[in-house]
């Protein structure tokens, strides 16, 4: 390991979150993890995917081994090193919350900033979540998506990561973020007035892959929910190769980025969201359901109605219930 979107669009997946509703989000970049609904690229974009198998529509292997532990022994080999992929705007502070730094990377580094609710300590610990937004750069809009958590009581932190909106470090795609992801939890537990006994993680799009990641990896989070996002990184890197910044030759580089590889490495209770308008997502994510069930993992699906981005409010309202239902 290195420490190394409906309300517009469009066809490349570079769409411009105006908002929910425009009179309540600010302009953000946000990137569906996958749309498979979307216009297919030119075949001279396309680069070869190695699969489990010949057949390429066939899911990812299911491997032994825990996840967080082939973490400590893999080191993802970066070809290409770079920023993240996604326009981004400068990062200012919202204007109801604080900013603060986290450390991750290779010798802790990496300053990369977080994003956090305002609060006041009371004589009981609160719970707190970390929200892990969605594309590959942090804006405006995806702070104003945390005000149901926070008229529930949560603390709330979005951490951006490395390379994100012109900061240090190299993109890797769903891999040395990761550690980002873990870095920005401890920064979350130790705040003063936080239970470190109730705190969750969930995440949108890019984010929800994310977040699956990271509840594999540790076990610091009460519950996770992951939002659209893909558990299976063959389709996604697929559909984006773009986004491609490793060895493509090694299918350990796929593996590590897909829970369906490890599904049985769920190390807290889960509930996957999707849109109604998502249909793409409902085959993986009822197989990651399957294989992590099978293993004892507490997994759940859910749809609610909408698309990649109009479902997004009513989820997260579902994802406090959820929360509360696991840690009341």
């Amino acid at each position: 390991m290195t420490q190394s979107d409906d309300n517009i669009f469009r066809p490349n997946r570079r769409g411009v979150l105006a908002g929910l509703a425009v009179s309540l989000f600010a302009p953000a970049i946000v990137r569906a993890a996958d749309d498979s609904t979307t216009a297919t690229k030119p075949a001279e974009n396309k680069v070869a995917i190695p699969r489990s198998d010949e057949k390429a529509a066939d899911a990812p292997p299911q491997l032994s081994g825990d996840y967080a532990k082939e973490r400590h022994v893999f080191r993802t080999d970066l070809l290409s090193k770079g920023p993240a992929p996604d326009i981004y705007e400068p990062l200012v502070t919202p204007s109801n919350a604080d900013q603060l730094f986290y450390r991750s990377g290779l010798g802790s580094q990496l300053e990369l900033v977080a994003w956090v609710s305002r609060y006041t300590r009371t004589p009981k610990p609160k719970p707190a979540v970390l929200f892990l937004h969605g594309g590959n750069a942090i804006g405006q809009g995806h702070w104003q998506l945390m005000k149901p958590y926070i008229d529930a009581g949560y603390v709330v932190m979005i951490p951006s990561m490395r390379g994100e909106n012109g900061q240090k470090g190299n993109f890797s795609g769903f891999y040395d973020e990761v550690s980002d992801v873990l870095a920005a939890s401890d920064r979350l537990r130790h705040l003063p007035g936080v239970d470190p006994h109730r705190m969750f993680i969930a995440g949108h799009s890019i984010g929800g892959t994310l977040t699956m990641l990271a509840a594999m990896s540790t076990k610091r989070f009460r519950a996770a929910v992951p939002i659209s996002g893909n558990p299976d990184a063959y389709a996604f890197f697929s559909r984006y190769p773009e986004d491609i910044r490793f060895n493509t030759k090694n299918p350990r580089e796929f593996q590590m980025r897909s829970p369906l590889c490890y599904a049985h490495s769920f190390k807290c209770p889960m509930k996957l969201f999707h849109g109604t308008e998502e249909a793409h997502f409902d085959a993986r994510l009822a197989l990651l359901t399957k294989r992590a069930t099978a293993s004892g993992v507490k997994m759940e699906m859910a749809t609610v109605a909408g698309s990649h981005n109009s479902a997004l409010p009513a989820e997260i309202e579902q994802s406090i219930q959820f929360f509360k239902s696991v840690a009341a």
